[in-house]
């Protein structure tokens, strides 16, 4: 039997790699977790959005260090659309492969530090969310 704790743990460092560029799975983690009962799925659930949020935020950070964009075909575009939307867009920032760029993109453009965090940890939270839900919702109903 795994203890609370490293399982806590390993949900932690997952959710925190799988939230980088690296290939991480916690959604498989928390659902393993949430079905053999080692933990209550509120704690899951927000060690889970920490980890994946802190890792969203080390995205970010990394965009920061890249250089300012230059005036090219196609930036004053995105621009407009990042301006339009901010970092609302990082709501979006759960879904695979596409989140961990919108993370990196908000860096590069120097998007406030407390609105991206914000929205990254909505965004997350209700990914963790609907997921203990539905796994737990299966759980009632599985024979």
């Amino acid at each position: 039997m795994v203890s609370e704790f490293w399982a806590v743990c390993s949900l932690f460092g997952s959710s925190l790699l799988s939230a980088t560029l690296l290939p991480g799975s916690s959604e498989v983690l928390l659902v393993t977790l949430l079905l053999t009962d080692v933990a209550q799925p509120c704690l899951l659930i927000v060690v889970a959005t920490v980890g994946n949020s802190l890792g969203g935020l080390i995205n970010i950070f990394i965009g920061r260090l890249l250089p300012q964009p230059k005036q090219q075909s196609g930036y004053t575009v995105a621009m407009r659309w990042l301006q339009r939307y901010g970092p609302a867009a990082l709501l979006f920032s759960w879904v695979p492969v596409i989140g961990d760029l919108l993370c990196v993109i908000a860096g590069w453009l120097r998007m406030p530090w407390a609105k991206s965090a914000i929205f990254i940890s909505v965004g997350k939270a209700l990914r963790y969310l609907v997921l203990t839900g539905i796994t737990l919702q299966g759980m009632v109903w599985w024979p």
